[in-house]
């Protein structure tokens, strides 16, 4: 009577319950793309129905396991399937604890689009990588929404990485088709962070003098002594304070001209100089500057 709708559509969801089937069982080749991903193949029974409805897209459906009441969310990828079945990753179905041929409810859904997200390895091998965000950024192209509380597989030069998700944003499950989200990660379950071994003291205290080269040139009184009339020393039980040669004193921001090529020499925790070793140090030595004395006995 009308020509025109006074009263707008109303959405009607799609829920069907299908029989569910690892990706492994799907007929014809092999399909890595979808056990990477986070999408499901439908029959085409399924996208004529969804054509009919008032459905928001892209299509996003919620998985549940009403045996369990587990639930995921996830996307579709081709309408392929045999009647009657859906064929899923194997981490889907890890995560929703089905079997081959357990049934499985989908149903049509809308989720916010993902601000945030933060995941968490399951193995400290995920710390290999050089750059994480890059391979995990790359990873999520095959995914359309993710699901607090699922364990994601990623795959990364041959080998399968797991992820725990542990928080999204806005909401317990975003979508994540054409969306700005920040990344976050924690640490890797079974991670333990590395002891550091304190170093010892005795071993750090060197005397950086020790290190220095010997002196060389003038060096007072370090020849032998001899009599004026020729005769031979005597030997004396007592022992004579015979001057021994100090070792240069180290001083720092002075080069070490006698260094050579190939050698390294680590000076830690240098002592600082005492107020009596600085003050002998003031003093320049003089030679012959001592008072004369006459071997000749003075007359009264």
């Amino acid at each position: 009577m009308f020509g025109f709708n006074m009263f707008p559509e109303t959405l009607r969801p799609f829920n069907v319950q299908y029989k569910c089937f690892s990706v492994s069982m799907l007929p014809g080749n092999e399909r890595d793309d979808v056990e990477r991903g986070g999408k499901i193949i439908m029959p085409p029974s399924a996208l004529d129905q969804l054509t009919r409805l008032n459905i928001i897209y892209p299509m996003v459906f919620k998985l549940t396991n009403r045996l369990t009441n587990r639930i995921t969310h996830c996307g579709v990828l081709e309408f392929v399937a045999d009647e009657g079945k859906v064929y899923l990753p194997h981490w889907m179905m890890h995560n929703l604890l089905l079997q081959e041929g357990d049934f499985l409810n989908v149903e049509s859904t809308s989720l916010p689009v993902a601000t945030f997200s933060r995941f968490q390895p399951q193995s400290p091998d995920f710390l290999d990588i050089t750059n994480p965000k890059a391979v995990l950024e790359n990873a999520l192209r095959l995914y359309a929404c993710l699901t607090t509380g699922d364990v994601i597989a990623i795959k990364y030069n041959d080998k399968v990485y797991e992820l725990c998700v542990l928080e999204t944003k806005p909401g317990p499950a975003v979508t994540i088709i054409e969306c700005d989200m920040n990344v976050d990660f924690a640490p890797p379950v079974g991670y333990k962070e590395p002891e550091r071994v304190p170093a010892k003291d005795e071993d750090m205290q060197i005397d950086p003098s020790e290190l220095m080269p010997e002196p060389t040139g003038f060096i007072a009184f370090k020849g032998e002594g001899n009599r004026l009339d020729g005769k031979k020393k005597k030997s004396t039980s007592i022992s004579e304070d015979v001057p021994t040669p100090k070792s240069a004193q180290y001083q720092r921001g002075i080069p070490d001209y006698d260094y050579k090529i190939g050698t390294l020499k680590f000076l830690r925790n240098s002592k600082p100089n005492s107020s009596k070793d600085s003050q002998d140090g003031n003093i320049e030595f003089k030679a012959f500057h001592g008072e004369g004395n006459s071997l000749r006995s003075k007359k009264a």
